[in-house]
């Protein structure tokens, strides 16, 4: 199959399948003379096992890692694979109840204990880590881990209440213009609230509002506060660090 067959049969971007090229993550077992790509099922297998861990989110270094292992075993990994989505389905079944319980409290129908408003969350296995690490290397990663995980469980409840207002604060102006001052005044709260946990130059500070665009997961989560409110971020990062270089 040609790249572009995968593509439509896969759902992934041709970019994406000459990336995996590239770096020797997937490459096919055949190249015409013309320099099409020409995938076999054997391809097709590894693909599957790719986006399967993808899925779970193993960066492309670790995925390339694993199945380029002598040890690695592709049932093995299958088992593996049905495991952590089970988990994670199992996660997100809790969650959903806990926003079920949560529309029915705000009606009056129940009563929550303040446990059960945060029954589901779990903070201790951060699925974007990998990712960041990727981006913008351990340091700030790490110093922002360290920082957290020397909190106090109330110093950590008052972070999540300043990151919960910054954002609401945000998204109350998302339909103003990214540059004006309004914005650039909130932006700037949460470029100083990354800081007191890390260390985010401005690069990776614009670099950081680009993924909250390209990384539909960070879109999902960040527009919950309202819709657009990803693009207005990306764009008023992208204001605020050009203008503090």
């Amino acid at each position: 199959m040609r790249v572009k067959e995968v593509s439509d049969l896969v759902g992934i971007s041709a970019r994406t399948l000459h990336h995996y090229d590239d770096i020797g993550l997937l490459v096919p077992d055949e190249v015409t003379e013309a320099g099409y790509r020409l995938y076999s099922n054997d391809n097709l297998e590894t693909l599957q096992q790719i986006l399967f861990f993808r899925e779970l989110d193993f960066p492309l270094k670790k995925i390339k890692e694993v199945i380029n292992s002598p040890s690695f075993d592709r049932e093995e990994a299958l088992r593996l694979h049905r495991k952590m989505l089970l988990e994670k389905r199992q996660r997100i079944d809790r969650m959903l109840g806990t926003l079920d319980q949560t529309i029915q409290h705000m009606k009056g129908e129940i009563n929550m204990s303040n446990k059960e408003k945060f029954a589901g969350f779990d903070f201790s296995d951060n699925p974007y880590e990998q990712e960041a690490r990727e981006r913008w290397g351990d340091q700030v990663v790490d110093e922002s881990k360290k920082k957290i995980g020397n909190m106090t469980k109330g110093e950590q409840k008052e972070m999540s209440k300043e990151w919960d207002a910054i954002y609401k604060k945000l998204a109350a102006l998302r339909h103003h213009s990214s540059a004006s001052q309004e914005a650039q005044a909130a932006i700037e709260e949460w470029y100083d609230f990354l800081n007191n946990m890390g260390n985010y130059s401005l690069e990776a500070f614009k670099g950081l509002g680009q993924m909250y665009v390209d990384d539909e997961r960070f879109t999902k989560n960040i527009d919950q506060y309202g819709e657009g409110l990803a693009r207005f971020m990306r764009d008023a990062m992208a204001v605020y660090a050009d203008s503090k270089k």
